[in-house]
């Protein structure tokens, strides 16, 4: 135990002290943070101003409806979206009228013009013709505002006359409401973004912790260290200290970040309450039971990973090596990352259980099914109890390939060296 101690120290101490993990400490939350705000920062901030438009209706009464629907879009600054320049209904020359709209286009003199078809009633489609397509807050507002005139065009042909028809077709908003044994909770998105962070966070760790740990085999097999290392210590615990080690490296990171984000959240929420009284922000929850197994389904994930990790660095003898045999150990969490999907669809269904059940699976797609909707407490203990068997397993084999396979040069074992490592006593 004296020598697991010194070997878990010396790789947590190595790591936590290193550029890279005060680098990706300090500047992932950072980056995340800026991929967030800025796009929404920026788009506030320019917003792109008012915009000068035409409108040419060929069908007739549609211009006011839709000039008027127009002038109540808004930018995020509050200024008017669109400035209506002129509304030409029933227009002499369609063609001559559409050229010379269109140079004053071309000559910055408008934004563009919306133009409604003759036969728009009748299941045609509006055209707004500008020099920016890009624009899609613009292509929105344009949308439903020509919805708008068409229905009242429509509602018109048959005699029937609406005041308010933007109050008429006002969208009904559905609150979902999340029901569960811990009672009743008002859904705005926040479970299901839970859910996916968790998921993203676990995919990632795995990955980025698992192929920590070949890595660091992998250089001390290169370099010759480990023959030192194998001279005082047994192979059994200088493989279980690294692996602990890079896991605590990994908990040690986690921790500070969601510190780090609580201080933050914490500071958020009582700026708003203190300059926004009464507002009700959107919040994650983060119930203590939902951390608790997601700290259990990580460990178990991570020591069946970092593992099988372990066993492809003490079996390559280079970079190339082992680029290639972790393809199929990558291909395990990639796929959990792509059944994300049949877990959100419904996380009681077969499917859904089943997969919830294998272990290489089960450290994400548990807690996707936690997060969602809670499922029967024999299911989550009977899925931790095969993942955890499933990693004790793993380690033992690990085990058996390390103690053999880091004293190994040359070229990459095959399937049969592998299998006689393992029976090797």
């Amino acid at each position: 135990m004296h020598k697991l101690r010194l070997v878990i120290a010396r790789e947590y101490k190595m790591r936590v002290r290193t550029r890279t993990f005060v680098l990706s400490t300090v500047g992932l939350p950072l980056l995340m943070a800026a991929m967030l705000f800025l796009p929404a920062y920026f788009a506030s901030r320019h917003s792109g101003g008012t915009v000068s438009i035409a409108v040419v209706d060929e069908a007739g009464g549609l211009g006011p409806l839709a000039s008027s629907a127009l002038a109540r879009s808004r930018t995020a600054t509050g200024d008017p979206r669109f400035k209506i320049v002129s509304t030409i209904e029933h227009p002499a020359n369609s063609s001559r009228t559409v050229e010379e709209l269109t140079q004053q286009v071309l000559a910055g003199k408008l934004g563009g013009y919306l133009e409604f078809p003759a036969k728009v009633l009748d299941g045609g489609s509006a055209r707004f013709y500008t020099r920016n397509p890009g624009n899609l807050t613009l292509t929105n507002a344009l949308e439903s505002a020509a919805t708008q005139a068409v229905i009242g065009g429509r509602l018109a042909r048959h005699k029937v006359e609406v005041a308010d028809l933007k109050g008429l077709l006002a969208r009904v908003p559905v609150d979902v409401v999340k029901v569960s044994a811990r009672g009743d909770a008002k859904e705005k998105g926040q479970t299901l973004y839970v859910a996916i962070m968790l998921g993203i966070i676990l995919y990632t760790s795995l990955l980025f912790y698992g192929i920590n740990t070949m890595r660091s085999i992998l250089e001390e097999k290169s370099s010759r260290i480990i023959e030192i290392l194998l001279s005082s210590v047994r192979p059994f615990p200088l493989l279980a200290g690294k692996i602990i080690g890079v896991g605590a490296v990994g908990f040690t990171q986690y921790l500070i970040w969601a510190t780090g984000g609580a201080i933050v959240v914490s500071y958020g929420a009582m700026m708003l309450s203190a300059f926004s009284a009464g507002s009700v922000g959107f919040h994650f929850h983060f119930p203590l039971w939902l951390w608790g197994w997601f700290i259990i389904f990580f460990l178990g994930g991570y020591f069946l990973y970092a593992s099988l990790y372990a066993a492809i660095g003490a079996a390559a003898s280079s970079d190339q090596d082992a680029n290639q045999l972790q393809v199929p150990i990558t291909s395990l969490v990639v796929a959990s990352f792509f059944l994300f999907t049949v877990i959100m669809r419904n996380p009681d269904s077969t499917a859904s259980v089943t997969l919830s059940m294998i272990p290489f699976f089960s450290p994400i797609l548990m807690i996707l099914r936690l997060t969602l909707e809670s499922p029967p407490l024999w299911q989550v203990l009977l899925s931790l109890g095969i993942l955890v068997a499933s990693a004790v397993g793993v380690i033992y084999l690990s085990a058996r390939i390390y103690r053999v396979g880091v004293l190994m040069y040359g070229k990459r074992p095959s399937l049969v060296e592998l299998a006689r490592w393992i029976r090797y006593s």
